[in-house]
């Protein structure tokens, strides 16, 4: 992927937004962290023995092996990871040595980072690079024809060609030739503004000059070949040979042979004007004359350019581009995180995001199937408006790992990400247990056996009576705090929170980063508030994370083009909760069918307007929202809609940030509950029920010569 010295160095106008580098961690399955794919995304080949040149993998039994490319990470070197057979697990770091020995190496080996776009919201193809070496010769000599034939001879301006422009200028009264050489050309597009004058004039030649001193002709014409614009073909830009290869040809630029090669260069000078799929009569002139110069400089067979000629402009085969990935995360972090202004921007960056590529293919693979298949089942969401969105996070940092607003299908600028606000539905609870585990407000705090009646319940507002209903319409009389919990019940819920406070709960959520009115009324416990994917997403970090939460961020770092910092992302983090409640909320929440540390939470909003799951496994926080763009009912709950997606996306991701189980403190203690009187037990007993519990919360013993009565339920 880094290839001649000009790719991985900017030009002042140039961007560049990369993926974070991905580290597979001690503890890591090399099959679950998709190490293979994830190099072979980089184009790394795999050989069978240990690589002796950068840009090839080896994965043997006990070892796997990289040649890892120069990149900005560093220079090329061979590097490596010691594996435990049989699961293939990373138990150490390897290095190779100028003497083909290995010896163990102390810190973690890091894969270059993808580049994910050349702009922060823009309908780009992705731009791949691709050397000068592995194209055919036709391709550069095709462009130097038609755009500057003494190209070999010149030292970055063209003095024969400026005295021609100029000559011809004169006689048209205006600007009628520019006769920039490729290098001055390379210049505009990295450097300069498209302002025309005399001084900019100077600049470029100077600049060229300077370009043509530090750099072969070779790496002049390949930066050239991969950055200039093609034109763009059904509203996506394309920039770079391959990208109009692809576009046009349905190939590699590779593979172009000779008209195709000769059109593309006779496309440069108007790339819009003079476009193969709008204007083909326009381009098959000027495709004549890249023929005659091939012909007049003797740099192809004449009896190939005259077939050539008389066959007229190649046959397109349009190929739909593909737009550079993750528009909508690139959006919010141009928005609130990138460059503040246009000043900034137009002086070129390199953002270095917290992405990961890998995990964002599969995040939109994943959404894209599950929609599809929520239609293929249910004939009236065919012709709705049916969307999704998903995002994950490191529950730890904070950073965004995935991040797919819509449907990918039919990408368009709706951010339901960052931007939608929806009622979140039963995925609230767990920060209400949240806070009556934490202090329950001027109570004293609850644990998961403390008891609570579940009957009919209604409460006088303001604005009217309100009776709360669980979602089955039955009441069970008295159940536990964990029980409540995991089977949503609303009724006990909405007394847990009436019991620690209203105003505390809410607080709490909003300690937890949801967005929370100033007037809230009793409803918001069962998830009649707004907020936004990402915000939820932030919130449950919270329960992995020892009680802090880490504000959701997509930017690790900006920098300018000359590698001079411009900002580094957010990482402060902020208590919401104690770690003992956090714990025990999770502990709650814990499924075992995807793993010990795997737990979830689904929502749905009232009429069933959107479907959601929210939870996590391992350090990765994921939340999945399933509605119509509308706000017409979904007619789905959070189960049937959301949680399927979700469920894919986590057993497809969930290993990638390597092994993690937070840490239970040592403020928690572990007791058998009589679940008859919800009092404790000395030890297990046949039917108790198993809880953790905070040294000062916690119920009282069940003794054999003292009678107790049981715990009075909350009310």
């Amino acid at each position: 992927m880094f290839g001649g010295t000009l790719e991985t160095e900017l030009g002042r106008n140039e961007v560049r937004i990369y993926a974070a580098p991905y580290t597979p961690a001690v503890g890591a399955r090399v099959g679950e962290i998709a190490l293979d794919k994830r190099l072979e995304r980089l184009d790394y080949r795999r050989v069978r023995r240990r690589p002796s040149s950068p840009g090839e993998y080896f994965w043997g039994f006990d070892t796997f092996w990289m040649y890892r490319r120069s990149s900005r990470l560093g220079p090329a070197r061979l590097v490596g990871w010691r594996l435990e057979r049989p699961a293939g697990k990373i138990v150490g770091y390897l290095s190779g040595t100028a003497s083909g020995e290995t010896t163990g190496s102390a810190n973690a080996i890091e894969l270059e980072p993808e580049l994910l776009a050349t702009s922060l919201d823009e309908r780009r193809a992705p731009q791949r690079w691709v050397a000068l070496a592995d194209l055919p010769e036709h391709v550069g000599k095709s462009l130097l024809a038609i755009e500057d034939a003494r190209f070999l001879e010149h030292h970055g301006i063209d003095g024969r060609a400026v005295a021609r422009a100029l000559l011809a200028n004169v006689r048209a009264g205006g600007v009628a030739q520019g006769g920039s050489t490729i290098t001055q050309q390379l210049i505009k597009l990295r450097d300069l503004t498209p302002k025309r004058s005399l001084g900019r004039k100077l600049s470029e030649a100077v600049r060229a000059l300077s370009l043509e001193a530090q750099y072969s002709k070779e790496d002049i014409l390949e930066a050239y070949l991969n950055l200039v614009y093609y034109g763009h073909l059904e509203g996506v830009s394309l920039f770079g040979i391959e990208a109009a290869a692809q576009a046009y040809y349905s190939t590699s630029a590779r593979h172009l042979d000779l008209g195709q090669s000769a059109a593309l260069a006779a496309l440069v000078q108007g790339p819009n004007q003079l476009s193969p799929a709008r204007h083909p009569e326009r381009l098959a002139k000027r495709y004549e004359l890249v023929l005659a110069r091939l012909a007049e400089l003797e740099w192809a067979p004449a009896g190939e350019l005259e077939r050539l000629r008389r066959r007229g402009l190649p046959q397109l085969r349009l190929t739909t581009p593909k737009t550079e990935g993750a528009r909508a995360f690139r959006r919010w972090i141009g928005a609130g995180q990138g460059p503040k202004d246009d000043t900034e921007r137009s002086t070129g960056f390199v953002a270095e995001t917290t992405l990961d590529a890998y995990l964002q293919d599969v995040a939109e693979e994943t959404l894209e199937n599950g929609l599809a298949a929520l239609r293929r089942r249910h004939r009236n969401l065919r012709t709705a408006k049916l969307n999704a969105a998903l995002v994950a996070l490191d529950a730890l940092t904070g950073e965004v790992v995935a991040y797919v607003s819509g449907d990918p299908r039919h990408e368009d600028a709706f951010d339901r990400v960052r931007s939608s606000r929806r009622q979140p539905g039963s995925t609230v609870k767990p920060l209400i247990a949240l806070e009556a585990f934490d202090t329950c407000g001027s109570q004293a705090a609850l644990f998961p056996s403390r008891r609570v009646t579940d009957r009919p319940l209604t409460l006088e507002l303001p604005s009217g009576d309100w009776s709360p209903q669980n979602s089955d319409r039955r009441f069970r009389g008295t159940v536990t705090v964990r029980q409540a919990l995991t089977e949503s019940l609303n009724v006990p819920l909405v007394r847990i929170a009436r019991h620690c406070g209203f105003d505390q709960a809410a607080q709490r959520l909003a300690r937890a980063g949801l967005t929370m009115p100033t007037e809230t009324p009793p409803a918001f416990v069962l998830g009649a508030v707004e907020t936004s994917p990402l915000e939820l997403a932030g919130a449950y970090s919270v329960l992995v994370n020892g009680g802090r939460i880490a504000r959701p961020h997509g930017l690790r770092a900006l920098s300018r083009p000359s590698g001079r910092p411009r900002l580094t992302g957010n990482k402060g983090r902020r208590r919401v909760a104690g770690a003992g409640a956090a714990y025990m909320v999770y502990d709650l929440l814990r499924r075992g069918d995807l793993g010990p540390t795997t737990f979830g939470k689904t929502g749905t909003s009232s009429r069933q307007r959107d479907a959601w799951y929210a939870g996590g496994s391992g350090r990765l926080i994921t939340v999945v929202w399933v509605g119509l763009d509308d706000d017409k009912p979904l007619g789905l709950s959070g189960a049937r809609a959301a949680e399927p997606i979700w469920r894919q996306f986590v057993t497809e991701a969930a290993g990638s940030l390597g092994p993690y189980e937070p840490k239970r403190p040592a403020s928690l203690v572990e007791h058998w509950i009589d679940p008859s009187s919800g009092l404790r037990l000395k030890g297990r007993r046949e039917g108790a029920e198993h809880y953790w519990f905070k040294r000062r919360a916690r119920p009282p013993i069940k003794r054999l010569w003292r009678r107790r009565s049981p715990l009075e339920p909350i009310q």
